[in-house]
């Protein structure tokens, strides 16, 4: 089964893995991704960050290499090779010029395809992640978000660390490792994605001589929607200087027919340094270094989270400033103007995110794995023109709700308090 759109190209193999490839003729480069379709909200809790366990494990060797040796291979091409793990997938990723091909696979599929989970490299690999995990807790900026997140999809996997935590990395042992890898590891489970100066017919021979004699096996991984719960917690910490404040709502999951409204609504609110959080409570009352809106889309759910570190005299003001441009969005249209600054900026971001060959694989398989067809840049463009200032409104109306806002709040807090009725928009 092969699918042609433009220079893009998907096929799915008998065992059920999915090949999609982009071909940019006028680069040199080309970058490959093998993804996972399951993250750490798919895990079962008792071993939450196993999936981020995992992907540094299988850069520490196999049955052929030796992790020094995958090292040096890599660098010998002038090859970049990294990986990630996130809520809801995992990636393993090279970028090499288009010469270097055969070999880039060859090494990355090996890393995939042939881990060893050596008992003592989980020894030592335990003992970096748990460095990891402190590292993250002295950084105000990611605990503050990750004590929202926690709390905001309280008891569901969706609001648990990516890296798991110290309890957790510490029982991951071998057999554990080997059954959750034999699991996921799967060709149903698996997209391999590149674009680049590449011939997809070429690549496709690469990846079969690699993955079909894969097994094929049911994917059914993916947990229930999670429930929402808008609390307010704060959490003392008195080595912090500053107060940081996160502020979240839901919001559409990734595929929603309106998602392009929201992107639009959360470039307005706080997505640069034009937007209307940055101007007013950072320029106009100069009451926080950092303030930022962001979205974080997921298969089944969405939130839109506001960011802003300031002092503790402040913190009721900024949260009040925070409040106050949530209402505006529900009680006064958007004017015209700021409308298209927020759509000529969301479309210059796009198009600039989508040079490079690496944006472009990952962009091939997040397509992939959440829509069911190749939106192309003109398509979004069309998507992101057609937002209309009602259409803006009627999401404040639908999410701008003060049970639904959730409020992080970590410092010093010295008997500071935040109460339901101060979200009142």
């Amino acid at each position: 089964m092969v699918q042609e759109l433009r220079n893009i190209a998907r096929e799915v193999l008998p065992n059920g893995l999915t090949i999609i490839t982009e071909e940019m003729q006028h680069i040199r480069s080309v970058s490959i991704g093998i993804w996972i379709k399951s993250g750490s909200r798919d895990e079962d809790p008792q071993w939450n960050g196993i999936s981020h366990f995992v992907e540094h494990m299988v850069f520490k060797g196999t049955k052929s290499r030796t992790a020094e040796a995958i090292a040096k291979q890599v660098d010998s091409i002038g090859g970049n090779m990294d990986a990630f793990t996130a809520k809801e997938c995992i990636c393993f990723n090279i970028k090499v010029l288009d010469d270097h091909l055969p070999i880039a696979m060859d090494v990355l599929s090996d890393v995939v395809l042939n881990p060893v989970f050596d008992v003592k490299d989980i020894g030592r690999e335990r003992g970096v992640i748990l460095e990891e995990i402190k590292m993250d807790e002295d950084n105000p900026d990611y605990l503050v978000h990750e004590i929202f997140t926690q709390n905001f999809w309280k008891d569901h996997p969706l609001g648990k660390p990516i890296l798991g935590t110290k309890e957790t990395v510490r029982r991951f042992e071998q057999p554990i490792l080997l059954d959750y890898y034999g699991q996921r590891f799967n060709p149903s489970n698996m997209i391999v994605s590149a674009a680049g100066h590449i011939n997809h017919k070429e690549f496709v021979d690469l990846v079969i001589e690699r993955f079909q004699h894969l097994k094929p096996m049911k994917n059914g991984y993916h947990t229930a929607p999670p429930k929402i719960n808008p609390r307010i917690i704060l959490r003392n910490k008195k080595a912090l200087e500053q107060v940081q404040i996160c502020v979240g709502l839901p919001a559409y999951p990734i595929n929603h027919e309106k998602r392009f409204s929201s992107y639009i609504l959360n470039t307005i609110l706080g997505g640069g340094m034009s937007s209307r959080l940055f101007q007013k409570v950072r320029e106009q009352q100069g009451l926080v270094y950092a303030i930022y809106s962001d979205l974080n889309p997921f298969r089944d759910t969405g939130c839109l989270s506001i960011y802003a570190g300031t002092s503790r005299e402040s913190a009721p003001k900024v949260v009040q400033s925070i409040v106050a441009e949530l209402r505006n969005l529900k009680t006064d249209p958007v004017h015209d103007e700021e409308l298209r600054r927020a759509k000529d900026q969301l479309k210059g971001s796009l198009m600039l995110s989508l040079e490079s060959s690496t944006s472009r694989m990952s962009n091939l398989a997040r397509q992939e794995m959440y829509f069911d067809h190749f939106a192309g840049l003109d398509e979004l463009i069309d998507k992101i023109e057609a937002v209309t200032a009602e259409d803006l409104r009627n999401i404040a109306d639908e999410f701008f709700k003060k049970d639904l806002i959730a409020v992080t709040v970590l410092g010093n807090l010295n008997g500071l308090r935040i109460s339901r009725d101060q979200l009142a928009c």
